[in-house]
């Protein structure tokens, strides 16, 4: 891997108009990219009418005003014309760069965690991720007309993306199972030697990485006491689908005396308490076949598993959501009325019928699809979340880099409240202001409490590497 932070360039649009905010739906590891729905093919053209308007009143060209924080005030406001007020947006931070730059400006200091990031290792021979940089390509305008290589994917892209041209402070470097060795896109060692590297080079800890464990799979036991006494992994990721795909020889569940419980015991004795579970994100093709394991994706095995092990903390990546994408119109139906969204409420009640309280849900994946095909089904999710687990128990995720970089979801999240009328429907909390005590809980202070940091000391610091670095992209 390389061994240098460096500055580059964003890319350059070569096709098209660039857009600062999605308007479709890429894929992740797990699941192939959805096509455009109809309301997201309004909120492009709203975007694009919006930003003529203000580049207008600014004397600038459209594309260029695009990519300044005016054209990304601009674009909420599209959204809020296809949506319904769901943003915090004030009309001046699209016609006036200095009311933008001072918005920005406050924020940029601001502690964010994101607990779920990837690139792949630079002999991983699969060319599939790259497909989801060429979807994204539709709709994020760093990566519009871009060369799709494998270094798009790769270490010095994710150092770039993540770190330098978002306003993250730590990630946590994560990877996905697969029943054939060769099919790991970054292996245990890999994270671990990156971790060390970009860390030493940085002059700060900003990098944290997983383990992943693959419970039923030849000497998995072994792998995980080679983690605990060579890699020293900062938290634990598994699959209890078995593999991304869902079509795997060794499902498991979390509640599985026998096979996973020793494990649990190992973590334990290690001090290494943070259990992070992929679940959900099913794929319609997926349900329709008999030899898929999908149905290990959902949460009926958590609660056993938090409350036999109080002191380790499960933190269910995706928030359990099941499906990814538009919501259906049976699922919109039924949490208008009722408040329910399949798996993610099940996991928000599981506090409440087991009486545990080491469930976390994680937003990777979950906040960046839904917040674009239904931002009000969105709000719901946090709102459920929020009710049932806690403010203090859901933690920020992006899923980058197979995204890009992740700003725009964190300049959504800063935007993005909860309607009167569903605050009212069904008890749920206002998410307050961009700096307030609920978002900052959110992006970065809950995951610095399980991972037993000093966010405000992490904050204050200012000497090194990548801060520098940042100051001058």
């Amino acid at each position: 891997m390389p061994g240098s932070f460096h500055k580059t360039r964003l890319n350059r649009n070569r096709s098209g108009v660039f857009l600062p905010i999605s308007t479709c739906i890429t894929g992740t590891d797990e699941i192939p990219p959805l096509p455009q729905t109809e309301k997201q093919r309004r909120a492009e053209r709203e975007i694009l009418k919006f930003s003529e308007h203000y580049s207008s009143i600014l004397g600038m060209d459209r594309r260029d005003f695009l990519k300044t924080a005016c054209g990304m005030a601009a674009a909420f406001m599209a959204m809020n014309a296809v949506y319904g007020p769901l943003f915090n947006v004030d009309p001046a931070e699209a016609a006036n760069p200095d009311v933008t730059a001072g918005r920005r400006n406050s924020l940029s200091r601001q502690f964010i965690f994101d607990v779920q990031t990837h690139f792949v290792r630079g002999k991983y021979e699969w060319k599939g991720l790259l497909q989801l940089r060429k979807a994204a390509q539709r709709w994020n305008p760093k990566l519009k007309g871009e060369t799709l290589t494998a270094e798009k994917i790769q270490y010095d892209n994710f150092v770039r993306e993540v770190f330098l041209e978002s306003d993250t402070t730590l990630a946590l470097l994560s990877s996905a199972p697969s029943d054939n060795p060769e099919g790991w896109f970054i292996r245990n060692d890999d994270m671990a030697r990156t971790r060390k590297m970009f860390n030493e080079k940085a002059g700060s800890k900003r990098l944290f990485s997983h383990a992943v464990i693959t419970p039923g799979q030849p000497r998995w036991l072994d792998e995980l006491d080679r983690a605990i006494s060579e890699y020293k992994p900062d938290s634990w990721k598994g699959y209890t689908v078995g593999s991304p795909s869902t079509f795997s020889k060794y499902p498991w569940r979390l509640d599985d005396e026998k096979l996973v419980y020793p494990a649990y015991e190992k973590m334990e004795k290690a001090g290494i308490m943070n259990v992070c579970i992929h679940k959900g994100l099913i794929s319609p093709e997926a349900k329709k076949l008999s030899n898929s394991t999908w149905r290990y994706g959902n949460v009926d095995d958590v609660g056993r598993a938090a409350k036999d092990w109080p002191h380790l903390n499960f933190i269910i990546y995706h928030s359990a959501l099941e499906r990814i994408g538009e919501p259906n119109r049976h699922d919109l139906d039924t949490f208008e009325k009722t408040g329910y969204i399949p798996w993610v409420s099940d996991l928000a009640r599981t506090p409440e019928q087991y009486s545990v309280a080491n469930v976390f849900a994680e937003l990777g994946t979950v906040f960046a699809t839904t917040v674009i095909s239904n931002p009000r089904y969105c709000s719901g999710i946090l709102g459920t979340l929020i009710k049932g687990l806690g403010v203090d128990h859901v933690l920020w995720g992006t899923d980058s880099v197979w995204y890009g970089s992740p700003q725009w979801q964190i300049e959504a999240f800063r935007r993005i409240e909860i309607p009167k009328d569903l605050q009212k429907n069904f008890g749920f909390l206002s998410l307050g202001s961009a700096d307030g005590m609920v978002r900052k809980a959110i992006l970065g202070l809950n995951a610095a409490r399980l991972y037993r940091l000093n966010a405000e000391k992490l904050v204050e610091g200012s000497g090194d590497t990548i801060r520098m670095l940042k100051e001058k992209v």
